[in-house]
């Protein structure tokens, strides 16, 4: 029996398998498409994510094919610059089309030992005590203890489940495409600019890969949006908003997305899960989309993985819910709010004007920064210290670096007085001992993905923070689950 069979091969699902094979789960990754697709809906990685690679020791591979920017207009295209003193060690944007991420992602996966097999549709699952088994399109079955939803907005997974996807339906529609322009860059650059300043969602311009990438606003909403849309329709929208179509040509691919919002009820029913876009859908603005996906995965995995050692804390797995089902909501809630400062008539226009003149005071750009880049993401861990839940940025250390002492996956107690001790947890938790680490507490207990699940310098406190995220001592865990 499989532990875990993954549906879905998109950014999500890989970054799940790969953290699931960390800890020696045996993933078996299932994806529809036979090919990856060439379409680029995510452009970069916000700084948490970024935070996410290098925690893995992944980093190195994704700077080697992207850019680093320090944009402005993170928030619905407010032209604001980005704030000093970020609470970071990667305070940038990179830049990355989204074929360049999945591969990168999909590398990661199958270097850990997960096995993905491309072609291959669920079409059925039913689950008992000791697993889910899961119906493929060729009629074949498997059976795995653990299934785990990463398969897009239009989730068969979820469906199958009955899980209730709420939320609002598309009222506007965009076409998106990669093609190359007829016209001097000068000249496509001054007209989209100018076309821009009052139509915010329109956009033509280098890809970054020698040809030109574009989104207009459709004619309307597609009632069947697994069609994609006509070259001549994008040509024509581009002259309904240009006044010339650029003379675009050979395109690449096209694809079209709206502004639908949704939001799952559940993220589990069971032994199944959901993840991703499964979970939550919404307008790309802010390029957050790709990024809560992962960020959902390096949730997931560490606590799905202790659930199947055995060691995990009665309700370990349900905190994936309780913690990543609010952050995909505050996500909704602010791409609703740029959407609405994107229309153009008076009011919208006018909230607009006003929040650009708050956004001047550095505390409020930096508050709006920090919910595009998840940066201020807290989960709430209850009373506490005041860092409780709070993701712990790299710092230095008397040798090295901290993320580079959480590559394998692990809690970490990292301890500036040398008097705490994680004895009776060494199979989960590692532990410094380092007076220099540049920390402002005594110590702190990270969990497997960077959260803070203690901070101060009592050991029985630290005591029942190590019971609670990490289980029972050693001696007392019974042996791995069904």
């Amino acid at each position: 029996m499989i532990d875990v069979i993954v549906a879905g091969g998109g950014p999500t699902g890989q970054m799940l398998a790969a953290e699931l094979r960390l800890h020696d789960v045996s993933v078996l990754v299932i994806e529809r498409d036979a090919e990856p697709t060439p379409v680029v809906r995510s452009l970069g990685l916000h700084a948490r994510s970024i935070e996410v690679m290098d925690q893995r020791g992944r980093l190195d591979r994704f700077l080697e094919h992207g850019q680093q920017y320090r944009l402005s207009g993170y928030f619905a295209g407010i032209g604001k610059p980005w704030p000093d003193g970020m609470d970071t060690a990667h305070p940038y944007l990179l830049g990355l089309p989204q074929t360049v991420t999945d591969r990168l992602l999909e590398e990661y996966a199958a270097e850990a030992g997960a096995e993905i097999r491309r072609g291959v549709a669920v079409t059925g699952l039913s689950q008992d005590d000791d697993g889910v088994t899961v119906e493929l399109g060729d009629g074949t079955t498997l059976r795995s203890r653990f299934l785990v939803g990463c398969d897009g907005g239009r989730s068969t997974v979820r469906k199958l489940l009955g899980v209730d996807f709420s939320g609002e339906p598309a009222t506007h529609e965009w076409l998106l495409a990669e093609m190359e322009v007829g016209v001097p860059v000068e000249e496509l650059v001054a007209t989209v600019a100018e076309i821009r300043k009052t139509h915010y969602t329109f956009g033509v311009g280098p890809s970054g890969t020698g040809t030109f990438r574009g989104v207009v606003p459709a004619a309307g909403v597609t009632e069947d949006r697994t069609s994609p849309p006509s070259f001549d329709e994008f040509k024509q929208q581009l002259k309904v908003y240009a006044g010339t179509d650029f003379g675009v040509h050979s395109p690449r691919w096209m694809s079209r997305f709206t502004d639908a919002t949704r939001l799952a009820e559940r993220y589990r029913v069971g032994r199944v899960l959901l993840a991703g876009d499964a979970v939550h859908v919404h307008p790309p603005l802010g390029g957050q989309g790709l990024n809560l996906g992962v960020q959902d995965a390096f949730n997931l995995g560490w606590k799905l993985a202790a659930e199947l050692a055995g060691w995990a804390p009665s309700g370990l797995l349900d905190t994936y819910e309780a913690e990543r089902r609010p952050v995909a909501d505050d996500v909704l809630n602010n791409v609703r709010a740029q959407g609405e400062l994107l229309r153009l008539e008076p009011g919208p226009r006018a909230v607009r004007r006003l929040l650009t003149q708050l956004m001047d005071i550095e505390g409020v750009n930096r508050f709006l920064i920090e919910k595009v880049t998840a940066l201020g993401v807290r989960y709430d861990f209850g009373p506490g210290h005041e860092l409780l839940g709070r993701r712990q940025r790299d710092t230095g250390l008397t040798r090295g670096r901290l993320f580079d002492r959480l590559h394998a996956g692990r809690g970490l107690l990292l301890d500036r007085t040398g008097q705490l001790s994680a004895e009776g947890w060494a199979d989960r938790v590692d532990q410094l001992a380092d007076p220099g680490a540049g920390i402002d507490v005594p110590a702190v207990l990270l969990r497997p993905d960077g959260h803070i699940a203690w901070a101060g310098d009592d050991q029985e406190e630290l005591g029942a923070a190590l019971t609670r995220w990490f289980g029972p001592r050693a001696d007392a865990v019974s042996g791995p689950a069904g």
